[in-house]
């Protein structure tokens, strides 16, 4: 076991040594396998982003319930106890209509013309917020049951936006999965021809090698500790193309998240996308160094 140990570790450092005595061809090697992880990894961020801001717009599912102008203030306080008994409510607020006539005189710049009315032409408001994990059916039929209060005139609530949305993201969620799948089969390519190329340069050693009984296995390790290596350098490559990019945008984004006053606070690259990212280049760098030695290296016999 103690010389197996040995064995590996001489590979392991020897191919690192052997990728180092050709750093550009190395780093270009590298460099294209991390583009094509960072490309499916930033997809998903983007997916975790959209899915943390939709669900961070709590208050695009709320009902607004206007009253009808006659409506006095006590009642409009007992339809708030009315409602919050209700299924599937979580929260109910009353503005005023003082109130909301005294918020839109201060936001509209039109104190003098308002001034002027003699009534308040704004109704009492109601505020609904329905519980997290209401589904749309449920939602539909709070809003019909809203309706049908007395006193009601009016209940509006606007969530196709938020459907398109969800819609928007699932169907990225599949992009990102075919996507992932697309470019881990042109890293194992990539590594693949790589090593290829590395085991037609040194098919003689390999015939040499076999001619004093090296194993297949003896011959092999060599080249999949190679193919580890790129994978290793890949995947810290796509993880510094994550971070970059992620400080590049995060500025414009937290301007573009205001505008949308959500307090959503933006997902950057976490131990799980660290985690997948260098399993990931690991992975296809080690698969695609066995298909490439267990196509190629077969072939190779001394003559």
């Amino acid at each position: 076991m103690k010389h197996w140990l040995k064995l590996h570790w001489r590979n392991c450092t020897g191919s690192l040594r052997d990728l180092a005595e050709r750093p550009l061809a190395t780093l270009l090697t590298a460099a294209v396998i991390g583009i094509a992880l960072a490309m499916p990894a930033s997809l998903n961020l983007l997916v975790k982003n959209g899915s943390n801001l939709a669900g961070s717009w709590d208050d695009a599912r709320d009902f607004s319930v206007y009253l009808k102008l006659d409506t006095e203030l006590s009642k409009a306080q007992q339809l708030v106890d009315q409602i919050e008994a209700l299924t599937g409510v979580a929260q109910v607020s009353l503005t005023s209509a003082d109130a909301a006539l005294a918020d839109f005189r201060a936001s509209s710049g039109l104190g003098e013309v308002l001034e002027e009315l003699e009534d308040n032409p704004l109704p009492h408001t109601l505020g609904v917020r329905p519980i997290e994990d209401i589904s749309v059916a449920e939602l539909d039929a709070l809003g019909q049951q809203l309706a049908q209060l007395d006193a009601v005139e009016l209940v509006q609530i606007d969530t196709e936006w938020v459907q398109r949305l969800n819609a928007m993201l699932d169907f990225l969620r599949r992009v990102v999965l075919l996507a992932s799948t697309l470019l881990v089969i042109g890293v194992l390519i990539i590594v693949g021809n790589t090593i290829r190329l590395d085991i037609q340069s040194r098919r003689d050693e390999i015939e040499v090698l076999k001619l004093v009984g090296a194993s297949d296995g003896f011959v092999r390790r060599p080249f999949l500790y190679v193919g580890l290596w790129y994978g290793i350098l890949g995947g810290l490559l796509a993880m510094l193309v994550l971070l970059l990019g992620s400080w590049l945008l995060a500025a414009p984004l937290e301007t573009l998240v205001g505008l949308y006053a959500s307090e959503a606070n933006l997902l950057g690259m976490d131990w799980a996308t660290i985690g997948w990212v260098l399993a990931g280049g690991v992975l296809s760098g080690w698969g695609g160094a066995w298909t490439a030695v267990a196509r190629h290296l077969s072939a190779i016999q001394p003559s």
